[in-house]
């Protein structure tokens, strides 16, 4: 019996709305970080020093999730390849 292939996975279109997914995810995750430093140093009165803090953290957390989900779009992609004997 043939395996079934997933087209919509493989489109075009779908890898499109992915990526365009992921850079949203990436700018949400940096603004929340810089909004949230400056929240905090108008809280604390230390003016730029959470900002920074915060904006580097959601770089590197927005980093790490696109690496994590390119990781995973691999996996299932060579997992879908696979021909079992």
């Amino acid at each position: 019996m043939p395996e079934p292939t997933n087209k919509k996975k493989d489109s075009p279109i779908h890898q499109y709305a992915v990526y365009t997914n992921l850079a949203f995810e990436m700018g949400a995750v940096i603004a929340l970080g810089v909004f949230g430093g400056i929240k905090l140093d108008k809280l604390l009165n230390t003016s730029p020093l959470f900002t920074i803090i915060c904006s580097l953290a959601g770089i590197a957390l927005s980093l790490y999730l696109i690496i994590r989900s390119s990781l995973k779009e691999q996996k299932n992609k060579k997992n879908g390849q696979k021909n079992p004997d």
